[in-house]
C-alpha cells in the first residue's frame, strides 16, 4: 500500500486524494488529508460569502471523498509545527503533497496602511465566514463609509455583505456574533474602487449583478468614469465577461442619471462603483483610526495600464478593506520562490536546487500561484497526481512508515478524525436550532470547535 499525506483539505487537496483514490494503476493508494483546522473544506467553508449557498453547496462533493474508504480527515494538525516538517512527515509517509493555498493578503503600501479600521478583505471574510483564527475581531461599528479597496470578487463579496439587510442572512449559517454586528452596522456608504477601467474589472457578471439585485441598497456609478475607459464606446472585442460587465455598469449609470445627479436614494444604504482611482494614503490617526482614504485620478497609458494624472480626491471612510490580490508564504523546511510566491516544481513536484525531492508534491495555489476559480483546481490536482503515480515504484521501495495516529500524536499534535468532524456538524446544527435560526450556525471559536469534535469522537 502506497501512503500518501495531502496537507489541506480545500479543494486542491481534496481534488488531489480524489485523483489518487479514483484510479486503478496504481492499486490501494491510502490518503490522509491532513489540516490545521478542525474543519474540512478549506476555503469553500472559509471563504466562500454565506449568501452564495450554491458555491457552498460544492462541500456535498468534497464530502463524498473524504468519506471514500481508503481517505482519512485528520484535522487539527499543525504541519510545521516543531516536530512536525517534511522530514518527520516523510518517516510517515510514501509520499507527501502540499496543498496549502496562498494565505498572505498583499498590502498596497501606502501610508496609514495600518492605521485602526484599515484591515484586508481577508481579515473580514474570515470574520464573517467564523474562521477560529478571527473569534473576536472588531470591524468599526460605528462607520458610516467603508471603502473597499479592488474591484474582484471577494471585493464585490465584501461590498455585498456590508450592504445587506441583516435579516437577509439570517437564514445562512454566518456566525451569531457576525449576525448582530452587521444587524447594528450604521454603514450607509460602500465604496468599491478599482484603480483601471471597468473593462479590466476582475468580477464577474453574475456576482457583479448581485449588487444590483439587493433590495436594500442603491448601486452608484458614474457614466463619466466609465467613459475614460478606452473600450467603453466600443465594447465589443473584449472578453465576453468584461464585455457583460461594461453592459450592467453602463444600465446603472444611465438609470442614475436619469433619476438625477448622485442616481438617487430610494434605500437606506448606497454602494458606490468607482474606476481610476489610484489609493495614495490613509488619511487619519492612531488615536481616532482612519478617517479618508486619499486617491489619485489615474488614466489609460495607451498600453492596457494606468498613469497617474496628477488629481486627487478624498472619500470619507472609517472603515476601508484592502482586496489586491494574495501571495503564497514560505512553508517550514520546503524551497520557496519569494517572487512568484510559490513552492519551485515541474509538474507538481518539488524542486530542491532544482532537482526533483523523492516524495515531494504541491498542487494549488501554493503550486502555480492565486489565479483561477476553484474549478481549476481540479486539472492542476490531477497533474501532480498523475506525476506521483508516476513515481510510485520508487516511493514504495521505501521503509514501512509508522502508524500515521501514533506518529502524529507522539510528535504533540491532538488529531480530529471524520468522527469529531461529524460532531462539530451536529454542534452547529443544534446552536441554529437553539437560537432560533433556519440554518446551522458556525462555531466560531476554537475552543467551541475542539470541544465539538471531542464529542463526536467518543
Amino acid at each position: 500500500m502506497l501512503r500518501v499525506a495531502v496537507i489541506g483539505s480545500g479543494p486542491s487537496g481534496v481534488y488531489t486524494a480524489q485523483a489518487l483514490v479514483g484510479q486503478e494503476a496504481v492499486p490501494d493508494v491510502e490518503v490522509y488529508v491532513l489540516d490545521r483546522l478542525p474543519c474540512p473544506y478549506g476555503l469553500v467553508r472559509y471563504g466562500v460569502a454565506p449568501d452564495h449557498e450554491k458555491i457552498k453547496s460544492l462541500q456535498h462533493n468534497l464530502r463524498s471523498v473524504l468519506e471514500h474508504p481508503r481517505v482519512h480527515f485528520l484535522g487539527n494538525v499543525d504541519v510545521g509545527a516543531d516536530g512536525l516538517g517534511p522530514r518527520e512527515l516523510r518517516r510517515v509517509f510514501h509520499a507527501v503533497v502540499y496543498c496549502v493555498g496562498a494565505a498572505k493578503d498583499r498590502r498596497l503600501g501606502i501610508p496609514g496602511e495600518d492605521l485602526p479600521g484599515s484591515h484586508s478583505a481577508t481579515d473580514f471574510v474570515s470574520w464573517y465566514s467564523a474562521h477560529p483564527d478571527a473569534a473576536g475581531r472588531c470591524f468599526r461599528p460605528d462607520a458610516r463609509s467603508a471603502v473597499v479597496i479592488g474591484v474582484g470578487n471577494v471585493a464585490v463579496d465584501v461590498a455585498r455583505v456590508l450592504a445587506r439587510r441583516a435579516d437577509e442572512l439570517a437564514g445562512t449559517d454566518v456566525p451569531q456574533g457576525a449576525l448582530g454586528a452587521l444587524a447594528e452596522s450604521r454603514v450607509e456608504d460602500v465604496w468599491m474602487v478599482g484603480r483601471r477601467g471597468p473593462s479590466q474589472a476582475k468580477f464577474t457578471t453574475k456576482e457583479l449583478r448581485e449588487l444590483g439585485a439587493l433590495p436594500g441598497a442603491d448601486v452608484v456609478v458614474r457614466p463619466e468614469e466609465l467613459a475614460l475607459d478606452p473600450a467603453y464606446g466600443d465594447p465589443a472585442g473584449l472578453p465576453a465577461v468584461n464585455r457583460r460587465n461594461v453592459e450592467v455598469l453602463r444600465g446603472w449609470a444611465e438609470r442614475g442619471a436619469a433619476a438625477g445627479a448622485g442616481g438617487g436614494r430610494e434605500r437606506p444604504r448606497r454602494i458606490h462603483l468607482r474606476f481610476f482611482l489610484r489609493p495614495v494614503e490613509l488619511v487619519g490617526d492612531a488615536g481616532s483610526g482612519v478617517r479618508a482614504v486619499r486617491f489619485e485620478r489615474t488614466v489609460p497609458d495607451g498600453l492596457g495600464g494606468v498613469t497617474g494624472s496628477g488629481q486627487y480626491e478624498e472619500i470619507p471612510a472609517q472603515l476601508v478593506l484592502r482586496s489586491v490580490g494574495y501571495k503564497g508564504t514560505p512553508q517550514p523546511g520546503l524551497p520557496f520562490d519569494a517572487a512568484t510566491g510559490t513552492v519551485p516544481h515541474a509538474e507538481g513536484r518539488v524542486l530542491r536546487d532544482g532537482v526533483p525531492s523523492p516524495g515531494e508534491y504541491v498542487a494549488g495555489w501554493i503550486k502555480r500561484g492565486p489565479t483561477g476559480v476553484i474549478g481549476t483546481n481540479r486539472p492542476c490536482a490531477k497533474q501532480t497526481a498523475a506525476a506521483l503515480l508516476a513515481d510510485a515504484g520508487e516511493l514504495a521501495r521505501g521503509p514501512v512508515p509508522d502508524d500515521p495516529l501514533v506518529a502524529l500524536r507522539r510528535a504533540g499534535q491532538r488529531p480530529v478524525s471524520w468522527p469529531g468532524w461529524l460532531g462539530i456538524e451536529a454542534a452547529e446544527a443544534a446552536l441554529g436550532r437553539e437560537l432560533g435560526r433556519t440554518a446551522a450556525v458556525k462555531i466560531a471559536d476554537w475552543s467551541g470547535l475542539l470541544v465539538a469534535a471531542a464529542r463526536g469522537q467518543r
